[in-house]
């Protein structure tokens, strides 16, 4: 398997990996915009414009996008990060070409038609109310917004409803000029995919576009916080940031690591501890995110309102004692699960694609998955020690809780209990 790059006259980028033994191929176009990029009164309006891309172009309806791919047997999506937006289908290598023209129709010529505005308006706010009366989904949101509050990067990706409401063409046809340009566009693909061809076909679809520049990224600052909305519910839900490495920084797979040891499975030490002795929650985890600038580690649990205390209190004692006497057999085990993961996902022609297209934004190459794993290997016991004290005594947090969390211990005592 080979990994070829090319970039067109007017710096959008192709990026391919082909499988000899597969017959299908995913592609997709990848625009470095997502949710950080918007300005404060857009909020929400790169997600607004993901949606609207599958309701009709000059060339498609929307009946005749969706037919066009599911009519070859293919499937076609498409999602907003806060980083990044993604068009993408999955079809039979000799689909691919049709695949593309697909995507980029939606992508270049979409028409944004004012009675499919008012009808997609709908399908998202009730989107974001599906997100609101899901504890486990809109806490994560909080806890972003209280780890960078009053930033680009804290706020929610679907945006707050009175935003949506009045969101029109000029809103999204802003948005597009600004973000759109070839340079900040990635084609990748994997599977059955014939890199010449592509750029061919890129070229011939993508190359009249007209360089651009891009509005500066706003950089984000964690400062933390805290957040507590106490309601009525079956649990109390808990989630807890610490300030992490950037996605650039080697110090991400320490991290990756350590988040994947103290609650990454069922052998974490959280899982064990606070669910599998004590009988605390049903749920508990620990992962290591990361952007271009900024990173941050959670934890989240869910539990009674009556046992919220406990669970809070024994999650940092085990960051604590993680500091002290974190095992080479915990940090072999974590850096399994971890390689593992990259190397089954890499079996996937999907998840291929999107690591191209992630790699190649964020390193400007694709590091072979060799690479890789020697980062991961690297990672010893001290480097996981020091970085679980300096997280549990030194870095800032954001807490976002929700539920009937009145016996939860307050920022004084938190803070107290890291101390202690």
């Amino acid at each position: 398997m080979t990994v070829r790059i090319d970039t067109l006259s007017n710096g959008f980028r192709v990026v391919t990996e082909r499988m000899p033994a597969l017959e299908s191929a995913a592609i997709g176009v990848w625009v470095l915009s997502g949710g950080r990029h918007e300005r404060a009164e857009e909020n929400g309006v790169a997600h607004f414009l993901e949606h609207m891309a599958f309701k009709g172009t000059a060339r498609r309806s929307a009946v005749q996008i969706a037919e066009a791919i599911e009519d070859v047997g293919g499937y076609m999506n498409a999602y907003t990060s806060r980083e990044a937006t993604a068009y993408y289908a999955r079809v039979l290598g000799a689909d691919v070409p049709l695949a593309l023209d697909v995507i980029g129709d939606i992508v270049l010529n979409s028409v944004f038609d004012a009675r499919e505005i008012e009808l997609e308006r709908g399908v998202i706010l009730q989107e974001i109310g599906q997100a609101a009366d899901t504890p486990d989904d809109i806490i994560f949101d909080w806890l972003q917004e209280r780890a960078y509050p009053g930033q680009a990067l804290g706020r929610p990706i679907l945006g707050p409803s009175e935003a949506v409401r009045r969101f029109g063409r000029a809103d999204l046809d802003g948005f597009v000029s600004r973000h759109y340009s070839p340079g900040n566009m990635i084609l990748s693909a994997a599977g059955a995919v014939d890199h010449d061809e592509l750029v061919r076909l890129a070229e011939d679809m993508f190359g009249a576009m007209k360089p651009a520049a891009v509005p500066p990224l706003e950089t984000a600052t964690f400062e933390g916080g805290d957040l507590r909305v106490e309601k009525q519910l079956e649990q109390a839900h808990f989630a807890l940031a610490f300030e992490g490495p950037k996605i650039t920084d080697p110090a991400i797979h320490t991290a990756q690591v350590y988040a994947a040891a103290l609650g990454g499975g069922m052998s974490s030490r959280l899982f064990q501890e606070i669910r599998e002795r004590r009988g605390l929650c049903y749920t508990i985890f620990a992962q290591a995110g990361a952007f271009s600038d900024t990173g941050m580690m959670t934890i989240y649990a869910g539990t009674s309102g009556d046992q919220i205390g406990e669970l809070v209190g024994l999650t940092l004692d085990e960051m604590k004692r993680a500091a002290d006497d974190m095992s080479e057999a915990e940090l072999a085990r974590a850096r399994a699960q971890l390689k593992a993961g990259l190397l089954m996902g890499l079996e996937s022609p999907s998840n291929r694609a999107e690591r191209l297209a992630r790699m190649l934004q964020i390193k400007g190459r694709i590091p072979p998955p060799e690479e890789v794993v020697a980062e991961i290997d690297a990672v010893g016991v001290r480097d996981v020690r020091e970085m679980a004290g300096h997280m549990v005594a030194e870095a800032r947090t954001a807490l976002a809780l929700y539920g009937p969390v009145s016996g939860a211990p307050g920022q004084q005592a938190l803070q107290d209990r890291r101390a202690a």
